[in-house]
C-alpha cells in the first residue's frame, strides 16, 4: 500500500542493510529536503531485523547540501559581557562535571547536553579528545576554554583549517587522515551523516587507546517522535542524515567493530515536537515563518514551547527521546 510518502511491506527490492547486512525492510519512505526547502525527495528503507532507517542511495555530491551557511560552521565566540561569560563557564562545569551548584541554575535556562554527555568520562585537562564532525569547533573550544589542552576537532566540509586563541584547533580533514592517540572520539550529531558507519568505527577504534571510549550522540528512531512523525520527523532530515540509527542497531554496529556498549542516556528537547509540526505544516527549517528563524514569529504560543520542553523530559526519562548519547568502550 502507498500513500505517495511511506511504502509498506516488500514490494520491490531494496539494498541489505549497511548495518547488518539484512536483506528484509520493514517499511520503505519518501522524505523531502525540509530544511532548506527545496523539497527534493529521497527514498529510506528500514531494516525489519536492527531497525536501522537509512537513505537507499547516497547523493554522489554530499557537500552541496551543507552550503549556505550551515549551522554547525558558525565560528563560535565568547560573550561579550563578563557576567554571560561567567554564567556560560559555570553551566558548562556543572554539565561536564556535576560540582557547580550555581551552574545548575544557568544549565536549567539553557541546557548544555553535548557537554552532559560527557560527564560520565570523567575527562581531566590532560585527556586527549577527538570530535569528528565537529563543524566550526564549538564543542572543543568550550572544553578549551574550561581548560582541556589536547582538544582537536576535524570536519571535510569547512573552508579552511582553523586555530582558536586557546588552544583548539579544527582540521579540514576526515577520519582516514586523523594524526594522533586519543582517549576519546566523539561524533556529536556527525555519525549519522558518515556514509560508512561500519569503516568509521573501525577506524575510531584504530585511533583509540586500550579502554577509550567513543560517544555517539545521535537520532534514533527507537523513538517517540518518529512513530508519531514519521517522514515529518524534523531530525530525519534528508538527505543530510544518511542513517536514523535504533538502539539495536547503534548494539549491533559496536558488537561488529570491537567496541562494547556501556551508558545510553536520551537527550532530546522541544525541537522534535516544534520543528515536525512545522514540516507537517510544509514550513521548512530555514523558512522566514520558522520558530527558528523567527521565535517571536507567533508561530507556537509559550504555553505549546513549555509543554513540549516538559514533554521531552518525560520522553527521556522513559527512553523514548528522539536523540540519544550511545557510550561505547574499546575492547582490546
Amino acid at each position: 500500500m502507498t500513500d505517495g510518502r511511506v511504502r509498506v511491506g516488500p514490494a520491490a527490492a531494496a539494498p541489505p542493510c549497511r548495518i547488518c547486512g539484512s536483506m528484509q525492510v520493514a517499511a520503505r519512505h519518501t522524505a523531502l529536503e525540509m530544511m532548506n526547502g527545496t523539497r527534493e525527495a529521497h527514498a529510506y528503507a528500514q531494516c525489519a531485523a536492527c531497525g536501522c532507517l537509512q537513505i537507499e542511495r547516497i547523493p554522489d555530491d554530499l557537500s552541496r547540501h551543507y552550503a549556505g551557511g550551515y549551522y554547525s560552521y558558525t565560528a563560535p565566540q565568547r560573550p561579550a559581557n563578563p557576567l554571560r561569560r561567567w554564567a556560560a563557564h559555570a553551566r558548562h562545569r556543572w554539565a561536564l562535571h556535576g560540582r557547580d551548584p550555581l551552574g545548575w541554575l544557568m544549565y536549567r535556562r539553557a541546557a548544555a547536553p553535548a557537554m552532559r554527555a560527557l560527564r560520565p568520562l570523567r575527562l581531566r585537562p590532560g585527556s586527549r579528545v577527538l570530535d569528528v564532525g565537529c563543524g566550526a569547533g564549538l564543542l572543543i573550544f568550550e572544553l578549551a576554554e574550561l581548560g582541556a589542552r589536547a582538544v582537536l576537532g576535524i570536519d571535510p566540509y569547512i573552508e579552511a583549517d582553523r586555530a582558536y586563541d586557546n588552544g583548539a584547533r579544527v582540521l579540514k580533514r576526515d577520519l582516514d587522515a586523523a594524526p594522533g592517540r586519543w582517549d576519546v572520539v566523539m561524533f556529536h550529531h556527525a555519525f549519522e551523516h558518515v556514509p560508512d558507519p561500519v569503516a568509521t568505527l573501525r577506524r575510531t577504534h584504530a585511533l583509540l587507546d586500550a579502554g577509550g571510549h567513543c560517544l555517539l550522540r545521535v537520532p534514533t528512531v527507537s523513538s517517540w517522535a518518529w512513530r508519531h512523525y514519521g517522514v515529518d520527523w524534523v531530525q530525519l532530515d534528508a538527505p543530510r542524515h544518511l542513517y536514523l540509527f535504533a538502539r539495536e542497531s547503534i548494539t549491533h554496529l559496536a558488537a561488529a567493530t570491537g567496541f562494547e556498549l556501556v551508558d545510553v542516556r536520551d537527550d532530546s528537547d522541544a525541537f522534535q515536537f516544534w520543528g515536525s509540526e512545522q514540516y507537517r505544516r510544509g514550513i521548512p527549517l530555514r523558512d522566514a515563518r520558522s520558530h527558528a528563524v523567527n521565535p517571536a514569529g507567533g508561530l507556537f504560543s509559550r504555553r505549546e514551547l513549555a509543554d513540549w520542553s516538559r514533554r521531552a523530559d518525560e520522553l527521556n526519562r522513559q527512553g523514548q527521546g528522539d536523540q540519544a548519547a550511545f557510550l561505547l568502550r574499546r575492547r582490546p
